[in-house]
């Protein structure tokens, strides 16, 4: 057995003792995986306990073969497990059945963002319904899972996804402790919350654009720059938190850049270089979902989804008029 495997291995284990000890999973539930490379994963085998695993519990599968190496079944859940692999580069998965996730969603459709961190690190996390007590219809979630590393699948559990099982893990127990504190405020305040959201929305509806774009042209860059100029939020956000930098804008694997040059709020202009000590870079289908408002670039850029030089600490001292701006490019419609 190569190292690489057996570690992976191990870290299967370890993973599942946590999430059954944390009682993010209970009993029998639940399954995890791990990527081997070459179409080949390490999933949890059906009826274990992720708390009590052991090697035999943990099956090598060949994804273009869509069985078993070893001769035990394969939990229900694999199609879901192969599908995330076969769409996604990311290594690591976890299905898993949180009490509170699974309470607060079997009333509310959407999650209440009352911090910081929960937006950051969450943003919407979507959620997806299913017929039948294990997930019929994965590639529901797998449309869902563009828009998040963690979906919650209503009346049954969470799936994540990730390049670590220690990631994931994180962003489980950021949502579990995010329900919490949502439930903790309403004893205080039984109407809806959402106050963050309220605040940061205020004045943020800009007009959409009749003319449609070409997405990522000058063309289209330049119309936000032209709302951006004349935006009294950031203008004035710009200029309490001294927000002078410039921020550039790339696709992967492309060479244009685009960058905004920001002095004390006012946008100074487009330039067209990456020399600057912020650059967001990511596929083109990531853009889209960016510029269409379905993707908050800041959880974008915690989940892995996006790719940012300079540190995202450093950058979100200047959240609230960089949220702005990102809410800005929605006005701009796209062909």
């Amino acid at each position: 057995m190569r190292r690489e495997e057996q570690q992976l291995r191990q870290e299967i284990i370890k993973i599942g003792k946590r999430l059954y000890d944390l009682r993010l999973v209970v009993a029998k539930g639940g399954n995890l995986s791990a990527s081997l490379g070459s179409d080949l994963i390490l999933i949890t085998a059906s009826g274990c306990c992720l708390g009590q695993l052991k090697e035999k519990d943990i099956l090598k599968v060949n994804l273009t073969q869509a069985r078993s190496i070893e001769d035990k079944a394969l939990t229900t859940e694999f199609s879901l497990h192969s599908l995330i692999y076969k769409n996604f580069k990311f290594k690591t998965v976890i299905h898993c059945h949180p009490p509170l996730i699974n309470a607060y969603y079997s009333v509310n459709d959407s999650l209440e963002n009352i911090t910081f961190e929960s937006k950051l690190f969450l943003g919407k996390v979507p959620q997806v319904k299913q017929a039948t007590p294990n997930i019929s219809q994965p590639q529901d979630v797998i449309e869902v899972l563009r828009l998040s590393n963690i979906v919650v699948i209503k009346n049954h559990g969470v799936v994540c996804m990730h390049e670590s099982f220690d990631e994931a893990f994180y962003l489980i127990e950021e949502l579990e402790e995010a329900v919490r504190t949502a439930a903790v405020a309403r004893l205080f305040k039984k109407e809806n919350l959402n106050l963050l959201n309220q605040q940061l929305k205020q004045t943020l509806s800009p007009p959409k654009s009749k003319s449609r774009y070409d997405m990522f042209t000058r063309e289209h860059i330049e119309a936000i720059l032209d709302l951006v100029k004349n935006d009294e939020f950031i203008l004035k956000k710009g200029k309490e938190l001294d927000l002078t930098l410039g921020l550039a804008m790339k696709v992967e694997g492309e060479d244009e850049v685009y960058k905004f040059h920001f002095e004390q709020g006012k946008v100074k202009g487009l330039e067209f270089d990456d020399n600057t000590p912020f650059v967001i870079s990511a596929p083109q289908e990531v853009w889209r979902l960016i510029f269409q408002g379905q993707l908050d670039p800041f959880v974008a850029i915690t989940q892995g989804k996006m790719r940012l030089k300079g540190g995202l600490g450093r950058l979100s001292r200047w959240y609230e008029p960089l949220s702005r701006l990102f809410e800005l490019f929605k006005a701009i419609s796209l062909k």
